[in-house]
Parts: structure tokens; C-alpha cells; sequence
């Protein structure tokens, strides 16, 4: 009996391996950004059993001697798709995987790219951030996104940037940033000089709501920095490619600027938390995606943060 039980639960497991990676599959296509610069746009959407934390942007751009891939996807079937997608493009072997931070919808497809020839890249954060989150995301994985993971899928960077990094693809030029804390503590944006296109990745949220996970003043020091650059288009960690970025980076900037005022105003006001979480930023419900599930998130992390500020 016991044996049944186990062939039973094996077949089930397979069966619905093969289901997810046919959703994966039939949802991933790559879009040309520029010329030799692609993308795949992801959903807004909570990482779930059914995506399998396939949500965010992802991408690549293709030199003459190497093709770097821009965050790897939300698990491994996806960043197999990504490659493959690669594949079919061009011959340009893959020599870089830019993991622009650590959150898995960005990392988890690392895995896939892991092989003679390939370095990981990220910021000099990014290592102690995965090690420290490693046993929660592979534990939690299974629950929480309906895949496998084992610690061989949290690929450490072999390049950690420290302040910048220029990478030559063969007449292609990436300039890798390493932000202080903003988004997360471990960001990265890359440039693409040839297209002048941007790679923020989480740095910049359009439509889904921002998400505090590094620190709410730093990011806006990062908001302000970036607001000076001049490039053409910019490629957010959600939402669509821009070329008018910076009404998005405004827009950006105004809740994430809401967020420290009202906040700061309850801490000096002598109010508590929950107040806070009841009351802050009201008015900007429904006019970003996800707002109820991440509103609450950001006032509770900017409380701690602000709490003990000067």
C-alpha cells in the first residue's frame, strides 16, 4: 500500500512539473528592444504556484564576441526558455549572467546558464544577501512558488562590483553601477552604451507599486542621481520599456517621497505603527498595481527605518 502511495505522489509530482513548465513555455516571449538588445516583459503579479515566480523583466544583449544576459528569470525552466531564446538569435556564445539584485524573481533561473565559460555578476552585497536568504528561499520554494529548489540553484557572482564595472562584449559596451541601498542593498543597473538604454531592474517600478527592501532614503538619493543621466529608453524590473522615464521616475519618486513624510510625521507625533499602517498614503491606493499587497510591506519597513533616524 505504502508503495502505491509513492509511485501515486511521484506521478503527481511529475505530472505537474510538466504542466508548469508547458505555462512557463507558452507565456515567454522576447521583444527587440534595440538592436541586439531583447527583452521579455513580465507580469504584475504575485509569485505564486501558477507563475512559479515568473514576473519580472529579464533580457540580454548580444555583442560580437559575448552575449550578457540581464537577470535570468524566476526559476529554472524560465531560464532555460531564456536561453534557448538566445540560442535561436544568435551564435555569440554567452559569457555574463548580470543578477541586478537578489530578490528570486531575478535569480532563479541562474542555474540554467550555469555552465565552462559563464560568470555570474553582482554587486558586492549580492553574495551575503543570497547566503543569508538561501535556506528561506529553497525551503519556502515548493509552498510558495510550486518548484524545487536546492541550494545548488543560489548561484553565488564570480565578479562582485563594488562601485562600477565595464564589460566589453565585442564592439558592445555595458557599464555596470553598484547603488548603495535603495530597492535592495545589493542593486545594480547597467547601461548599454551603444543603444543608450538603461537596465534599472527594480530600481524602477512603473505601474506595480515600489517595494522597500534596502532602504527608503537611500533609494531616493539613487532617484535623484538617476534623474541626471541622459539615455534614450530605460528598461524598468517591471512594467514596460520608456522612453519618457522620467515621468515614471517622478511618479516613483512622489509615493516613495509620500512614504517618508507621512511616516516621518507619525514618528514625531509620537504615534504607533499600526496607526501608521492604518492611515499612510491612502491616497495612492489604486493607482498602482498590487498596492494592497505591498502598501502595508513599505510603511512597516520604512517605520523601522525612520525610527531611530536623527
Amino acid at each position: 500500500m505504502k508503495s502505491f502511495w509513492v509511485v501515486s505522489l511521484s506521478l503527481w509530482v511529475g505530472f505537474f512539473t510538466v504542466q508548469c513548465q508547458a505555462k512557463i513555455k507558452e507565456a515567454f516571449t522576447v521583444q527587440k528592444v534595440a538592436p541586439g538588445l531583447y527583452f521579455h516583459l513580465g507580469n504584475h503579479e504575485l509569485p505564486n504556484r501558477t507563475n512559479h515566480g515568473a514576473i519580472a523583466n529579464i533580457g540580454f544583449v548580444v555583442g560580437k564576441q559575448c552575449v550578457a544576459v540581464l537577470d535570468s528569470g524566476g526559476n529554472r525552466e524560465q531560464g532555460r526558455l531564456l536561453k534557448e531564446a538566445i540560442e535561436k538569435i544568435t551564435d555569440v556564445p554567452i559569457c555574463y549572467v548580470i543578477n541586478s539584485h537578489v530578490h528570486p524573481d531575478h535569480i532563479f533561473g541562474n542555474r540554467s546558464f550555469k555552465e565552462n565559460g559563464v560568470q555570474f555578476i553582482g554587486h558586492k552585497n549580492l553574495a551575503r544577501a543570497l547566503q543569508a536568504r538561501a535556506i528561506f528561499y529553497t525551503q519556502r520554494a515548493v509552498e510558495q512558488l510550486g518548484i524545487n529548489l536546492t541550494l545548488q540553484d543560489i548561484v553565488l557572482p564570480d565578479i562582485a562590483v563594488t562601485d562600477s564595472l565595464t564589460l566589453d562584449l565585442g564592439g558592445r559596451i555595458l557599464a555596470i553601477t553598484a547603488h548603495g541601498s535603495a530597492h535592495t542593498d545589493n542593486d545594480l543597473s547597467v547601461l548599454d552604451e551603444n543603444s543608450q538604454t538603461l537596465w534599472l531592474s527594480d530600481l524602477l517600478f512603473v505601474e506595480h507599486l515600489p517595494v522597500v527592501d534596502g532602504s527608503l532614503k537611500g533609494w531616493l538619493k539613487e532617484l535623484k542621481g538617476l534623474s541626471r543621466l541622459q539615455v534614450k529608453r530605460v528598461v524598468p524590473g517591471h512594467g514596460p520599456v520608456l522612453v519618457n522615464w522620467r515621468a515614471a521616475l517622478q511618479r516613483q519618486e512622489s509615493y516613495l517621497s509620500l512614504l517618508l513624510r507621512e511616516v516621518r510625521a507619525m514618528i514625531k507625533e509620537g504615534k504607533f505603527i499600526e496607526q501608521a499602517i492604518a492611515e499612510v498614503g491612502q491616497n495612492a491606493a489604486g493607482q498602482w498595481a498590487l498596492f494592497d499587497v505591498f502598501h502595508k510591506k513599505n510603511i512597516t519597513f520604512v517605520f523601522a527605518e525612520l525610527e531611530w533616524e536623527d
